[in-house]
């Protein structure tokens, strides 16, 4: 994988080291496929960790179950008014003015729709939330083309507001926030396994049992006593994190995007084991994706194909949730046994990593 930013870049300090794990098996209800995983890292260890996932995704009878739930982006607006009174009543205003909106966002663009309005007002100041489906992008210069287009029209014929923001915090893009876990924003996608007794045992080297103890001490407990908003997760943002920049996606949505829950039950001996993503943003098109290597990995995950509008980033989507899984699966079984994680790291970020190249993990090891 190589990244050029302009003609004095050095190729060496452009690079990043990115091999194809797996593959991972996955059912649900955007998609049934057995594929690999790019993923851009640094951290070597995640490549045999995932591969360890991927691994026990195969051995079991679906595989790791993707299902989508909703999709949307956002882009909120700031308009001021007089006082409270003045930017109630502009609120209610522009709630019945929603169909002559949607004409407005259609306007902007041939894949935007305005999905839904919703509003906060604190003191004089109104915020507007749009938010808006946008087809196989991840959205946001659509959502925000559309949410320029929708506040003009506001200004231009809501009488007692003026412009404050094109951006008001309220979306919330980039930032570590409750709003989008409750409200929406991205790809939310539930991803889950169940794995029997023995492979818990013969490939995790572990039990179930053990897995629901430390994710509720761990994840839940311990994320609560740190202050996390709306996450008790032991690592998703390193999964993410190589799956975005193998896939030209904007890397820097992690931070809500690691905002997830692993929720984890101990079934008489069988493991179940989920991964609930709320705002997974991707698109399979748009900015970032005119890069050579990037064309080639969303082409081998089957995620360029000729299917409605929408589809190849839905699939984008759930194979992202799949592999965060994976990753998230390996950690948590590795930390119920005393040094095994740092054994790991020990092994494989002691030897120098290799130049980039298309080189895979099977998932055979057994490494976190």
């Amino acid at each position: 994988m190589t990244v050029t930013a302009g003609p004095d870049t050095a190729l060496d300090a452009a690079a990043v080291p990115l091999r194809w794990v797996g593959p991972l098996r996955i059912s649900g209800n955007v998609t049934t496929t057995e594929t690999e995983v790019p993923l851009a890292t640094y951290e070597s260890p995640l490549w045999p960790s995932v591969g360890r996932g991927a691994k026990i995704s195969r051995l079991t009878e679906d595989g790791i179950r993707a299902t989508l739930v909703d999709e949307r982006m956002t882009r909120s607006v700031l308009v001021e008014a007089a006082d409270a009174g003045a930017a109630y009543e502009a609120a209610r205003a522009v709630h019945a003015r929603m169909d002559e909106l949607r004409v407005v966002t259609r306007r902007s663009s041939r894949f935007a729709e305005l999905l839904a309005l919703r509003h906060e007002v604190t003191g004089p100041l109104l915020f507007l939330r749009f938010e808006f489906s946008t087809g196989d992008a991840s959205g946001h210069n659509m959502a925000t083309l559309a949410a320029d287009a929708l506040l003009a029209h506001l200004l231009a014929t809501v009488p007692g507001i003026s412009y404050g923001s094109i951006s008001a915090n309220y979306c919330t893009d980039k930032k570590a926030t409750a709003v989008n876990g409750i409200l929406g924003r991205g790809k939310n996608v539930i991803a889950e396994i169940l794995v029997p007794r023995q492979m818990v045992a013969e490939r995790l080297h572990t039990t179930a049992a053990a897995i629901a103890r430390l994710n509720t001490h761990k994840n839940l407990v311990g994320t609560l006593l740190a202050g996390g908003i709306r996450s008790a997760n032991a690592h998703f943002a390193n999964m993410l994190l190589a799956f975005y920049l193998a896939t030209g996606q904007d890397a820097a949505n992690i931070v809500e995007g690691s905002q997830g829950i692993t929720l984890v039950e101990d079934r008489d001996g069988d493991l179940y084991f989920s991964c609930t993503l709320p705002n997974l943003i991707v698109g399979s098109v748009g900015n970032g994706k005119g890069l050579d290597f990037v064309d080639a990995n969303l082409r081998r995950l089957g995620c360029q194909e000729d299917r409605p509008v929408g589809d190849n980033a839905r699939r984008l989507a759930v194979l992202a949730a799949a592999t965060v899984l994976c990753g998230e699966l390996s950690l948590l079984a590795a930390q119920t046994n005393p040094g095994e994680l740092m054994k790991a790291h020990t092994r494989f970020e002691r030897t120098p990593l290799e130049r980039p190249g298309p080189e895979r993990h099977n998932g055979d090891s057994d490494a976190h």
